[in-house]
């Protein structure tokens, strides 16, 4: 049977981690986990499960994923965050895959799960996710939103199983992240010297809201689907806001 590492960054994901390794100990083959020093029980979680658990100071996500697959003792990677999961029809697809001839670059569904209900619609679903690749030929790049540059011509093999995505288990949780989130995204376009003209403070919130929960159907996914809908116009908006705050703020000194 061919083998596969499972990479993992953490911080702070006591929630969480126990869930993910617990759904990968019996399918992958090594486990690497890249912690950003956290300060709560995620050492502790992971150590009981035995897998390579190092400490590094974080760099940004792209980077520290990249440093991760290539402590992987295996090539062939399966790349999971933290609060993700396989679901028991995932499990078997990658045993299968892995008892292939050969391993293949794969995506996967993702489902997310927002404050108790899990979400099908919203643009959330079904959230086509590579995950399963060869650290050697395709690594991660972006800031905020990373994703993988893959070689010319890479064939990818889709599978409709799910990964299991624990998002927000608070509304609460969801406003820290925009907060979070749109301040590396407004720092970028900054440093990328692109401003936001007025507009996009009232056009794109509003053009995001009608997207989510009119065009992509968020309506179905009940009070869930209109506090993403809503949510995320309000992360449009804050992302422009925090971005014109900061020309304004450079243009005083």
């Amino acid at each position: 049977m061919l083998q596969i590492s499972a990479v993992i960054i953490t911080f702070n994901e006591e929630k969480n981690i126990e869930r993910c390794l617990n759904s990968i100990k019996d399918i992958v083959d090594d486990i690497v986990v890249v912690d950003s020093f956290s300060s709560d029980a995620t050492e502790s979680i992971c150590k009981k499960h035995q897998v390579n658990f190092i400490q590094r100071k974080w760099e940004g996500y792209s980077e520290t994923k990249n440093f991760a697959n290539q402590q992987a003792k295996f090539s062939w990677v399966l790349s999971l965050d933290a609060d993700e999961a396989l679901s028991e029809e995932l499990k078997k697809v990658i045993l299968n895959i892995k008892s292939g001839a050969e391993l293949k670059t794969c995506s996967f569904n993702r489902l997310t799960n927002y404050c108790g209900s899990w979400v099908k619609h919203s643009n959330w679903y079904p959230d086509k996710k590579i995950r399963l690749f060869n650290r050697d030929k395709i690594e991660w790049k972006g800031v905020i939103h990373e994703e993988l540059t893959l070689p010319p011509n890479e064939i990818i093999h889709h599978f409709k199983e799910d990964i299991l995505h624990y998002s927000y288990y608070t509304k609460e949780d969801h406003f820290k992240q925009i907060d979070k989130f749109t301040t590396i995204a407004s720092q970028d376009l900054f440093d990328r010297n692109k401003n936001a003209p007025a507009y996009k403070l009232i056009v794109n919130p509003i053009a995001k809201f009608i997207g989510h929960y009119i065009l992509h159907l968020g309506f179905l996914d009940g009070s869930a689907g209109f506090a993403i809908a809503k949510n995320s116009a309000y992360a449009t908006y804050l992302k422009y806001k925090k971005t014109r705050c900061l020309f304004k703020h450079a243009k005083t000194k």
